[in-house]
């Protein structure tokens, strides 16, 4: 996934990524307003998801200690994180800052 995801971050294209697992009670919680978001700002933000068991590599990169954590990236910089289940308004209104309306 390293030369993917690089390519990925560094579009111009804002992108939100949702560290998560699959045993984690909060990413159950966070994957549907995640979800909701992405509808939202569909064809403005690019949202992926990225398990963390999967991609150990990638979560030690971004220093993901708990799960979920949430990062937005801008042109391959990480502009934004947060651990923890996010509400949608919080993420609304940090994905406006970057993406274009």
């Amino acid at each position: 996934m390293k030369g993917n995801f690089e390519s990925i971050i560094n579009s111009d294209t804002p992108v939100l990524i949702d560290f998560y697992a699959d045993w984690c009670q909060p990413c159950k919680m966070q994957s549907p307003i995640v979800q909701e978001v992405a509808r939202e700002f569909q064809g403005r933000v690019k949202v992926i998801k990225i398990d963390v068991d999967k991609n150990p590599q990638v979560s030690q990169r971004y220093q993901v200690q708990s799960i979920p954590t949430i990062m937005l990236f801008s042109k391959g910089d990480a502009v934004w994180r947060k651990a923890g289940v996010t509400s949608k308004n919080e993420l609304i209104d940090v994905i406006s800052g970057y993406s274009p309306r």
